[in-house]
């Protein structure tokens, strides 16, 4: 019997659209990969091509396919128990949710974030009362209980009756590769304007929910003028839910303001990157986040920066005095204003740019993991 460590993953991510636990997935075992080549590491998926794809390096015997694209709970009722027993894993990694407890796997769970519990008003009573059950019992049953952030830490302690020592926060880092147009803003813009036909913009990156905020940052471009001004404002993610307040403000849009709105489902990682540098101001009005990826992605490609300061985003202090608070209007509105009419020196983002490469790196993350997979292995 091999004495390496091996390690199963559920990488059931990649099979739906965009979400932040792709980034971390893939992110956080890139860099594990890279720093300790030793392990063998196995992965869940439906779509084996985007594991491939995300993890070029991986022998494609490493790839174990689940049996139905959308089977979520026969993968956890068969496929992955199967999966479990044959290859006698020492340790598998789960996202938010894992399967019945199988005889010499120790189970790591990776809770992001319990907003379904700390804002119940934005999610359906359906959605709040499954993800309660089975989010909470993956994260009391689990060997290795990890988070993205010490807010979640925090509210999964209080939630769930768990001592927050037991609860090991292994933060998102920011990849390197967002900086590739960091100091040349002006091939950026001239990328995204051949491309994509847009100019002159503000950016927002995040997938479509009520918690998300959109409407307040559409209300508020149309409200103060800035579509009359020329300015521009995009929007990149997919429609998770449909949110009627935003799909208001978008009937309204006269034929003026609609050829400066753009909604974009996804873009790929190069164009996103580009769309970061480009931009003229990139704000962040979510209501609620275990984390926060976007405003720090970003902040590394030295794009301004207002960002909410709710939940897991109060501990993104360098963004201040750019932040607000994103219940009340008024100081969204004058912050918006300003950053528009008075963007912070180019001093000032590298000075923040080398602040979020410094506290957010995937390398660090992934040694806090790897010290964990270790000490437990030798328990």
């Amino acid at each position: 019997m091999s004495s390496r460590m091996k390690i199963f993953v559920d990488a059931h991510a990649f099979d739906a659209g965009f979400q932040g636990t792709q980034t971390f997935i893939r992110e956080l075992y890139t860099s594990l990969i890279g720093l300790h080549p030793e392990l063998d590491i196995y992965w869940g998926a439906y779509h084996a091509d985007r594991i491939q794809a995300a993890f070029p390096s991986v022998n494609p015997v490493n790839i174990l396919p689940y049996k139905k694209e959308n089977g979520g709970l026969r993968r956890f009722l068969f496929d992955i128990p199967a999966y479990l027993k044959q290859h006698r894993f020492n340790f598998a990694h789960f996202q938010y949710i894992s399967p019945r407890q199988q005889d010499n796997c120790r189970y790591i769970v990776t809770l992001h974030d319990v907003l379904y519990k700390t804002f119940p008003g934005d999610f359906s009573w359906t959605y709040r009362a499954a993800r309660n059950f089975l989010f909470g019992k993956s994260i009391k049953d689990a060997a290795i209980k990890t988070t993205v952030s010490t807010y979640s830490q925090q509210k999964i302690a209080r939630y769930y009756d768990i001592a927050p020592s037991r609860i090991h926060v292994i933060p998102n880092g920011v990849n390197e590769a967002f900086a590739k147009f960091g100091y040349d803003k002006k091939a950026a813009a001239e990328l995204i304007a051949e491309k994509f036909g847009i100019r002159n913009f503000v950016l927002y990156v995040s997938r479509v929910e009520p918690r998300k905020n959109h409407a307040l940052l559409l209300k508020k471009h149309i409200s103060l003028g800035l579509f009359d001004r020329g300015i521009a404002l995009v929007f990149i993610g997919d429609d998770s839910v449909n949110v009627d307040a935003l799909q208001g403000l978008i009937a309204t849009l006269t034929p003026k303001q609609k050829a400066l709105f753009f909604c974009l489902p996804q873009v790929a990682q190069d164009d996103l990157t580009a769309f970061y540098s480009a931009c003229r101001l990139f704000v962040y009005p979510s209501k609620a986040e275990g984390f926060g990826i976007p405003p720090l992605e970003a902040a590394i490609c030295r794009a301004p920066v207002l960002c909410s300061s709710a939940t897991a985003m109060s501990n993104f202090d360098f963004f201040e005095p750019h932040t607000f608070n994103p219940e009340d209007e008024y100081d969204f509105e004058h912050q918006y204003l300003q950053m528009i009419d008075a963007p912070p020196t180019e001093t000032t983002l590298n000075h923040i740019a080398e602040t979020v490469a410094n506290r957010y790196q995937w390398q660090r993350s992934s040694e806090l993991f790897y010290d964990l997979l270790q000490t437990d292995n030798q328990l």
